[in-house]
């Protein structure tokens, strides 16, 4: 019997995971714009609604990224698909929290200039 090598393959959780840390920051980065210049109420508003956004975005590459490095983790025996990407799900990981954290940062400003 014979065994073919499969090569590994880099696991879409991981490259998902950092797509979606990398929009989340760009969202937040939107979320302090809109909360910097947009005066008064409708301000934190439009702020608020761009951080559920960039929140769910954020909190989902993380969950992405932890079952990406799961997923790298996992054994398989010799015929099976082997996952590579570890990096990727850290980066995706570390992504995703300080897309979150500028969300919530944003939202902060937003309404500590309102309140002002």
């Amino acid at each position: 019997m014979v065994h073919l090598d499969v090569p590994p393959v880099t696991s879409g959780l991981a490259v998902g995971s950092l797509v979606a840390g990398i929009i989340s920051i760009l969202v937040s980065f939107l979320v302090v714009c809109v909360g910097a210049v947009g005066g008064g109420p409708s301000g934190v508003l439009a702020a608020g609604s761009f951080a559920t956004l960039g929140g769910l975005t954020g909190a989902g590459a993380i969950v992405a990224g932890l079952l990406g490095s799961r997923q790298i983790r996992r054994p398989a025996p010799p015929p099976a698909v082997r996952f590579t990407g570890r990096g990727l799900a850290i980066a995706g990981i570390s992504c995703g929290g300080v897309g979150l954290l500028l969300s919530l940062l944003g939202v902060g400003l937003a309404l500590l200039l309102t309140l002002a």
